[in-house]
Parts: structure tokens; C-alpha cells; sequence
């Protein structure tokens, strides 16, 4: 049984997105604004690369592996949400995706590492840094508060690779730090691959990723000027 910390998050509420251009943005509670995704941010960064790649394998079989990363990373999600909360039925899954529930079975002894969760699929938002989005978990990881990130996969990824997960995880630190005032120790990123593996990165050097993350904004902020 999983333990669940009451933490007070100041003016929280939760909401839904929005949709414009291409670009999700979250209404702010107790304001007139809008912020943007953090995951539009980094899936901004790395526009560049996923065009060149959608244009090397052609529409259709980049639709078709998009779609597909999707079914199994969004019930991938479900299926731990469900453990955490105690109401685990993997029967439900098993029709239609059976791959992510045989992937959960694998993350499971990684998932039992994960104690007092803060935070699971909870909005949040940092007026510093004008961004928002929905946070995994947080949580304690072998007993150190973290920001905890799923992730699936076909195979393995290299570090090199996900340098924009730790970057959105960061964003969600600071976000939480706001909103709360606790401040995580370090980020984790859990990926889980259809090879059967179970990939663990931690970092704790997060004042590198905040500047990261402020470069990315700016370079956000810049294409979308240039765009109009």
C-alpha cells in the first residue's frame, strides 16, 4: 500500500487544456492568462529532428508509430496510476493492450521504489517561469523526494537522447516548489521498453537544467514571434 502526503498546493485547481495552433496552453487559476505547456517547449526544441524524421519514413508510418507510442504510453500511465491508488485490475487492459501490461509487470519492482506521493497526474503551473503542465509524480524515491517521469519505449534510449525529459522534469521541480514550498532533492526519469528493460536516470544537478530550461523558452517565445 502506497502512502499518500496531503500537501497544500496554493491556489490549485485542477484544469484543462487548450489548443492553439498546435500549441497547448493551460488557463492560470485567479488570473486572465494562459500558460504554455512545458512539454509544447520541449516538443518545440525538437521540432527540427521530428520533421526531418517524419519526412525520411513518410506520413503514414510516422502516424502509425505515433499512434502507437500513444496507446501504449497512455495506458501505461493508467495501469500505474491505478496501482498507486490501490485499484489495480489489470483484466481491463488486457484486450487492448496487453504490451503496456506486460510492461507495468516488468517497471514493478522500479515502482515499488516509490513511496509518499505528493503528487500523481496533478496540475501545476510557476508564474516565474509562465509555463504549466501535468505532473507524473512526485514523490519519494528511495526515500528522496523526486519528480518522477514515465516514460515507455520500443528500446533502450541513450542519455544523450531524453536531455529534454530532464529539462520538463525540472520545470515541473520548480512549478511544485512554488506552489508549495518543498523542494525536491532530484528528477527520475523510469522508462520502460518493450525489450523487457527497465531504464532509471537520476540526476540532481537541476540548477543546469533550469538554465536549459530557461534556453528553450526563450527559443520557444523567439519561433513563435518569428511566426507571426
Amino acid at each position: 500500500m502506497f502512502k499518500f502526503i496531503d500537501t497544500d498546493l496554493k491556489e490549485h485547481v485542477e484544469v484543462d487544456a487548450i489548443d492553439r495552433n498546435g500549441t497547448r496552453f493551460y488557463p492560470i487559476p485567479g488570473a486572465d492568462k494562459y500558460y504554455p505547456s512545458v512539454t509544447s517547449i520541449t516538443s518545440f526544441k525538437n521540432a527540427a529532428f521530428f520533421s526531418k524524421w517524419r519526412k525520411r519514413i513518410g506520413e503514414t508510418e510516422a502516424n502509425r508509430i505515433t499512434a502507437r507510442a500513444t496507446q501504449r504510453g497512455t495506458a501505461f500511465h493508467s495501469i500505474t496510476e491505478d496501482y498507486f491508488k490501490g485499484e489495480l485490475d489489470t483484466d481491463k487492459y488486457l484486450e487492448n493492450n496487453p504490451l503496456s501490461v506486460r510492461m507495468f509487470h516488468i517497471a514493478k519492482p522500479t515502482l515499488d521504489r516509490i513511496n509518499n506521493i505528493h503528487c500523481l497526474e496533478t496540475f501545476l503551473y510557476s508564474h516565474y517561469l509562465g509555463l504549466a503542465g501535468r505532473v507524473d509524480c512526485i514523490a519519494e524515491f528511495d526515500g528522496e523526494l523526486a519528480v518522477i517521469d514515465f516514460k515507455t519505449s520500443t528500446k533502450e534510449k541513450k542519455e544523450d537522447w531524453v536531455e529534454h525529459y530532464f529539462v520538463q522534469e525540472t520545470a515541473y521541480a520548480a512549478m511544485f516548489l512554488e506552489r508549495s514550498g518543498l523542494e525536491v532533492q532530484k528528477i527520475v526519469t523510469l522508462i520502460a521498453t518493450e525489450e523487457g528493460s527497465v531504464q532509471v536516470f537520476q540526476k540532481y544537478n537541476l540548477d543546469d537544467y533550469l538554465q536549459l530550461l530557461k534556453s528553450y523558452i526563450e527559443e520557444f517565445v523567439r519561433g513563435r514571434t518569428n511566426a507571426r
